[in-house]
């Protein structure tokens, strides 16, 4: 024992310690480095860069280490660069784990739901505020574990340095057993000594996984407040007790409409409809779809649709699923691409340039923004790793320039509004689905949009929480006078809230009229049918009037 402690307290191995933890450091720093570029070349859509990519994976993961620490240290000489052993052992350990790491960056990147990213694009968020904000915050938490266990690991590949003559810990090992005979008490140390140095790396692992965590974030200080979607303390806002008005002194907020408290309650609906249709019929057009035609691959989603809407009305999409429902709506709000036909939103035709070229994802995303077109999606799509409240005030202050202040003020409204002040704090995962698409509703508020475009936003909720939702969308559509166009299969939500229905079938208008009269009393067979299978029994009776209605 007392032989053992020697040699583990002797300097011949401690300095051998850090030529170890060198080779480590710089291998994994330009490992990082390096697979980063590796990483971003594989998710770039320019096809030869990723080739290029997956042939550098190919080589590094098909040689051994070793091959690649004698080639760095002895073939690079005769093209002219000579490194010292250390640096050469580092480059190769950075050219080998380059490799790995990239793919750790890569499956971080695309582990983040699809869905948030449509939602920061329909948001207005740039690409780049979509990868500072959303993307890299999930995946480098996802990414932690793997690289505690890439860096133990680069900390192990070290020793086999020693085939260039380097004098880490493994080489001035055997050095020393050669002269002494003393194998067992030697090695004996120089594994304790990895097991420390690996055990140091485990811990890091474990606070950064501790720091990171979202649901102990709350108590944290220090390295908490560096997390990219953190920003200073958010100041403290009272909740209104009665309706959730927030006075202010901002002039941006002091303009937006008031924002009374919901209350889950039977609607009574008072609307004059035939005064409303006047009205609509001298507004302008909010929305003009023309000649509108998508397919994908052999299969066609969309064929020669046009469809108008003016400013203030409320358009129900109807339809048997497949019908292009869901297409129609990404393609007014620029999300998905078409491939005849054109869409024009408040006068602007998204998109496009003035010479009709199509615009860089930056300026899409920015005139998405400032055309103020809002849109709801069937499976929520909230941020994971934002809390209600800055779920909705983050785009604020990302996309729009509001300051943290005003933003967690218009947040908090929001939520009040929606019957969340209780819950401005929670994540995603710890709401229910009827919440979740609350604060979903919330968030396309936020910016107070002109168009609001919904996808099915109650198909992913349990039958128990349909009528909630449904309320405040309700709600929304007679008090906002937003322009609204709303896939659905709620016949009486339809019925009581569009304007117009519009019913589609293989990615064409069969029929459209006003709501009462096409659910009542449809002209088209297929639209009959759909109507029949549907539940027509949840529709008011056919002999109701829209007076009778409103």
């Amino acid at each position: 024992m007392e032989l053992f402690l020697h040699y583990l307290s002797l300097p011949y191995l401690i300095q051998g310690i850090g030529f170890t933890l060198a080779a480590t450091g710089i291998g994994l720093a330009g490992g990082v480095v390096l697979g980063l570029l590796l990483a971003a070349m594989q998710l770039s859509r320019f096809k030869p860069m990723a080739m290029i990519a997956r042939g550098y994976a190919v080589i590094f993961r098909g040689t051994p280490l070793v091959l690649q620490l004698v080639f760095v240290y002895d073939a690079l000489p005769y093209v002219g660069i000579k490194l010292p052993g250390l640096l050469a052992a580092g480059v190769a350990l950075a050219a080998n784990e380059a490799t790995f790491i990239a793919e750790m960056f890569r499956s971080g990147v695309v582990g983040v739901e699809r869905g948030q990213v449509v939602a920061g694009q329909a948001l207005g968020m740039t690409p780049r505020v979509l990868m500072h904000r959303i993307i890299a915050p999930q995946a480098l938490r996802s990414m932690i574990p793997a690289m505690g266990n890439e860096a133990v690991s680069t900390l192990k590949n070290s020793s086999l340095a020693s085939v260039i003559a380097v004098q880490e810990l493994t080489l001035r090992s055997t050095q020393l057993a050669s002269s002494t005979f003393d194998f067992f008490s030697i090695f004996f140390a120089s594994g304790l000594i990895y097991l420390i140095l690996t055990g140091g790396i485990s811990l890091v692992q474990l606070s950064l996984e501790a720091r990171f965590d979202l649901d102990r974030q709350a108590g944290l200080r220090g390295l908490s407040r560096w997390l990219p979607w953190r920003h200073a303390a958010a100041p403290t806002i009272p909740i209104p007790a009665a309706v959730g008005v927030v006075a202010s002194s901002n002039p941006a907020l002091t303009a937006l409409p008031p924002l009374p408290v919901v209350e889950y309650t039977p609607l009574a609906l008072v609307v004059d409809r035939t005064a409303r249709s006047a009205k609509l019929a001298d507004a302008n057009v909010a929305i003009r779809v023309n000649g509108v035609s998508k397919a994908y691959g052999a299969q066609s989603v969309l064929q020669d649709l046009s469809l108008t809407v003016s400013a203030g009305e409320v358009v129900a999409l109807l339809g048997p699923s497949g019908s292009g429902k869901s297409t129609l709506l990404r393609c007014i709000n620029h999300l998905e691409s078409w491939d005849a036909g054109q869409i024009h939103v408040g006068g602007h035709r998204l998109g496009y340039r003035p010479d009709g070229q199509l615009m860089t994802p930056s300026d899409l995303a920015r005139e998405r923004s400032s055309l103020g077109v809002g849109m709801l999606f069937q499976q929520f799509n909230l941020f994971a790793h934002l809390t209600a409240r800055e779920n909705v005030a983050g785009p604020l202050r990302w996309v729009h320039g509001w300051t943290a202040d005003a933003a967690d003020e218009r947040a908090l409204a929001l939520l009040t509004r929606v019957g969340l002040a209780h819950r401005v704090d929670a994540l995603p995962r710890h709401l229910s689905g009827g919440q979740q698409q609350r604060v979903a509703i919330a968030r396309a508020l936020a910016h107070g949009p002109s168009v609001l475009l919904l996808d099915e936003p109650t198909s992913a909720l349990d039958p128990e929480l349909v009528n909630e939702v449904l309320e405040l969308i309700r709600r929304l559509a007679i008090e906002e006078g937003l322009t609204m166009i709303i896939s659905t299969h709620q016949l009486r939500f339809a019925a009581e809230v569009a304007d117009r229905v519009v019913f589609l079938s293989g990615g064409r208008i069969i029929e459209s009229g006003p709501a009462l009269e096409v659910l009542q009393h449809p002209k088209h067979p297929e639209t009959a049918r759909f109507l029949s299978v549907m539940s027509a029994d949840v529709l008011p009776p056919a002999n109701t009037s829209i007076q009778d209605l409103a």
